[in-house]
């Protein structure tokens, strides 16, 4: 690792056809990356990836006014020069660590590309000594510097100042199906149904111990068994609810901590202590799910509170008569 820094090339060293070289071979991987981001949303953005449809198209622009230029001063072989050969050079991350991550934060990307490449060519026009080539990498950096707002432009030219709202909205329903629902699914399950196996217990033996290892079971097992069943049941082609992965990685996560809430306080030794508290969080839980029913579910919080609280206080009463006699 430490060899591949110590033989990158300093920007300052660089010579001006290398600089260009190393600007056409940028030109060339944003346009790339632009028109993977345009492929990535079609589906269910067409709209934004017009926007990067036009914004690659734009790199390309930039991609063959480099080539002409570089072509006009030093002829037809252009030298191989890339970002990672040079030291201290602005990077770009990988495609695949920011297309998963939604479309608000791939348009934050772009804006940052462009700032990145209009520093480039600012830095690059001061270096150069040719007039033509400075007046080029000049211009090239108010077009990147000016890009974020002909990209507004271009929505509008789109008519995306409405298709953006229900676009956000269309991301807003997709987050709820692939996080929300199956974690709010999973914390329910994990509250409530382990309350009758986890308070049984407890007033049956009166020993946190014993409590604590038949909670530790109990959540960590309904975690498993959630997570798998969420993924398996539905690869999220037909039903829109997308990665089963993911689905499955929220429900068996909220499962799990569902029922850890009301089972770690048996790590007190003393029973009744452990108790109070584990009844306390149960209470919370309870209202937290009320809480995720109103804010994301749309459910009325009357009806979202009477559906949970009173339910997961039954079930939390069966343990307790069952455990107790």
């Amino acid at each position: 690792m430490f060899s591949s820094f110590a033989n990158r090339r300093r920007f300052s060293d660089l010579s001006e056809a290398e600089v260009l070289a190393l600007a056409i071979s940028s030109e060339e991987d944003d346009g790339r990356i632009y028109a993977t981001y345009a492929e990535k949303l079609r589906h269910d953005f067409p709209d934004t990836a017009a926007t990067f449809d036009a914004m690659a198209g734009e790199e390309d622009g930039h991609r063959s006014r480099l080539i002409d230029l570089f072509q006009q001063r030093f002829g037809k072989v252009i030298p191989l020069i890339r970002r990672e050969h040079v030291a201290g050079y602005y990077s770009r991350r990988p495609v695949w660590l920011v297309e998963n991550l939604g479309i608000e934060r791939i348009r934050e990307e772009a804006a940052r590309m462009e700032d990145d490449a209009a520093g480039f060519y600012t830095r690059a026009a001061q270096s150069s000594t040719d007039p033509a080539t400075r007046k080029l990498l000049g211009d090239l950096a108010m077009e990147e510097r000016k890009h974020y707002d002909m990209a507004e432009h271009m929505e509008m030219a789109h008519k995306v100042t409405d298709a953006r709202e229900e676009e956000n909205d269309r991301a807003r329903r997709q987050f709820v199906l692939t996080w929300v629902q199956p974690g709010l699914a999973g914390l329910m399950d994990g509250s409530v149904s382990t309350l009758a196996p986890i308070f049984a217990t407890a007033f049956a033996t009166q020993n946190s111990w014993t409590t604590l290892q038949v909670g530790l079971a109990a959540a960590l097992g309904a975690g498993i068994s959630m997570g798998f069943t969420e993924a398996a049941h539905d690869d999220g082609v037909i039903s829109g609810r997308g990665s089963p992965i993911k689905r499955g990685i929220a429900s068996g996560v909220m499962t799990a901590l569902g029922g850890l809430g009301h089972a770690l306080p048996y790590l007190i030794p003393d029973f009744w202590t452990a108790t109070a508290i584990a009844v306390v969080i149960v209470f919370i839980e309870l209202w937290a799910i009320t809480w995720i029913q109103n804010r994301y579910m749309e459910t009325p919080f009357l009806r979202a509170a009477v559906q949970v609280v009173v339910g997961g206080l039954l079930v939390l009463a069966t343990g307790i008569l069952i455990g107790g006699s």
